[in-house]
């Protein structure tokens, strides 16, 4: 776990002297071998440096999962800047504010978002360098400049004249390594800053957890801009594992397909992957027996998502895990503990510990109800250029210096002292009096059969203050099923009455972030 005084990119130059030749990563029909990405970084690395990026200089990495996108996190970290990947999803405004709020010094775009990142950098004030790649970056450069972005050139013409040798560098691991940006419930974005230090501990504690070695072939299909999906890029080079890398989870008999060719031993997936493969039938893929853990994130395994994993992965450990953006990973539930804790979130991850604060501010190990707090090496520094908002969140900890986080989470501790997740504490409905957890309502909708998907919310209502309102999708085959009615008598028959929604809405479908969160802000 020790990490030297060059940060991060340690992890690269360690895995490629230890095995040159091995492949670290496979995209689309690309192998690049340690040696090569090793090269490739380093020459990434002296392109930035010309154009202009120094030590502490923020670089964005705009676009889908690629080689590049891949290959660019390695050769910011080599040129001793902080990197933030940002989904190809992510709008013009809310890219031209991030450019502005993190002040960067470089972008690297994927040249099929060129409609995205010319409007925001042509609305940005900042007018760093854009430095395009992809099949299409003749075609973006012509729309770039006509927008008026001189600075615009080729990624692959800058980098390919670079020499392969490191730059010199002077990162500590008290350095800032990375940003990932962070909208909550509300607000503008947030960017929380995550050390060398933070980044080592983080990789540490998981692949620990999951007995990650270098003969693992891990799964990338969470977009990079996710920390869940850069930390298998991380991580697997940590190792000297191989990460095959996948642009999404739009075809899922594909990326089934590509795990077998692969020979993928470890699956980092989202409930709404698993829902997906839950539904597939009569496909020419047999059972992926070589997959030897699936990981998941973002939202509760439901018992239909594990029925899914043990139909492709009949050979699989099963990692429920919970995790914050601002420390990376919070808890896992051991595999023997799936079947005896239904909807628990776990134990610590190695290395760290966490506990309740009730309405006085008490401490509390288990048995407990209230705001979950965390300690650890992966709480990060802060959020750029918001102290208010930092102050909140990051306290004084036990030890002089030390700081926790107060993640702002309403959470529950059982007598052996293990998480359950409640609600974000701003998502907590106030009705008649009562205090209700959305996610005890979706919980209680998701055993209707029939219901594929939902979301709870609180609604302005003159007479509760707040009135529970549930969005509800129904599988294909169960359209029409059910009523408003049907479907609050059903919850009457498990739920408090103060706790049944007062309003249900159907729809074809819930938003949702590129990694398959549902996202509420704007139900109503």
């Amino acid at each position: 776990m020790v990490l030297g005084a060059r940060g991060v990119a340690e992890f690269l130059e360690a895995s490629a002297a230890r095995s040159p030749g091995k492949v670290a990563l496979v995209a689309g029909k690309a192998r690049i071998t340690y040696a090569a990405l090793d090269a490739w970084a380093s020459r990434i690395a002296h392109a930035l440096r010309a154009k202009g990026v120094a030590r502490g200089d923020r670089v964005l990495i705009f676009g889908d999962n690629t080689a590049e996108v891949a290959a660019s996190v390695w050769g910011v970290l080599k040129a001793d800047a902080a990197f933030f990947v940002v989904n190809a999803q992510v709008k013009a405004e809310k890219l031209a504010y991030m450019i502005d709020d993190a002040g960067v010094a470089a972008v690297i775009a994927d040249a099929a978002q060129v409609t995205a990142w010319s409007e925001a950098c042509a609305r940005a004030e900042a007018k760093p360098p854009v430095l395009v790649h992809g099949p299409q970056t003749a075609r973006a450069l012509d729309l770039a400049r006509a927008a008026g972005l001189e600075r615009a050139e080729s990624f692959a013409e800058l980098v390919d004249v670079q020499p392969g040798a490191p730059p010199p560098r002077r990162t500590l691991d008290v350095d800032l390594a990375a940003i990932i940006y962070t909208s909550g419930s509300t607000g503008e974005p947030k960017g929380a800053m995550l050390t060398h230090r933070n980044v080592a501990f983080a990789s540490w504690s998981v692949t620990t957890l999951l007995e990650n070695t270098a003969d693992d072939v891990i799964l990338g299909v969470v977009p990079m801009a996710f920390n869940y999906g850069l930390y298998q890029w991380l991580m697997a080079v940590r190792l000297g594992a191989t990460l095959v890398l996948e642009r999404s989870f739009a075809f899922p008999v594909a990326i089934l397909q590509r795990v077998a060719e692969a020979g993928v031993t470890g699956f980092a997936g989202v409930p709404t992957m698993f829902a997906l493969l839950g539904e597939l039938k009569d496909i020419p893929v047999p059972p992926l027996t070589g997959v030897r853990y699936v990981t998941s994130t973002a939202a509760a395994l439901l018992p239909k998502h594990f029925e899914a994993i043990a139909r492709w992965f009949p050979n699989a450990q099963v990692y429920s895990m919970y995790g914050l953006t601002e420390c990376k990973r919070v808890s896992w539930l051991p595999p023997a503990d799936v079947a005896r804790k239904p909807g628990c979130v776990g134990v610590p991850i190695p290395g760290t510990e966490f506990w309740v604060v009730d309405a006085e501010g008490r401490r509390h190990d288990r048995a407990a109800e209230g705001e979950l707090v965390v300690r650890g090496s992966h709480i990060m520094a802060g959020y750029w250029r918001k102290p208010e908002v930092t102050a909140r969140y990051l306290r004084p900890g036990l030890l002089p210096g030390e700081v926790i986080f107060y993640t702002g989470d309403y959470a529950r501790l059982d007598d052996e002292g293990y998480l359950y997740f409640i609600a974000r504490m701003d998502e907590v409905i106030k009705t008649r009096g009562e205090k209700v957890a959305p996610r005890e309502v979706e919980a209680a909708l998701e055993r209707i059969e029939g219901v594929r998907e939902c979301a709870v919310v609180g609604v302005p209502d003159d007479i509760l203050g707040a009135a529970v309102k549930a969005f509800v999708v129904l599988a294909d085959e169960d359209q029409g099923r059910y009523s408003e009615k049907d479907v609050m008598l059903r919850l009457g028959q498990v739920l408090e009455a103060y706790m049944v929604p007062k309003h249900v809405e159907f729809r074809a479908s819930l938003p949702k972030t590129a990694m398959g969160k549902i996202v509420k802000k704007g139900l109503t």
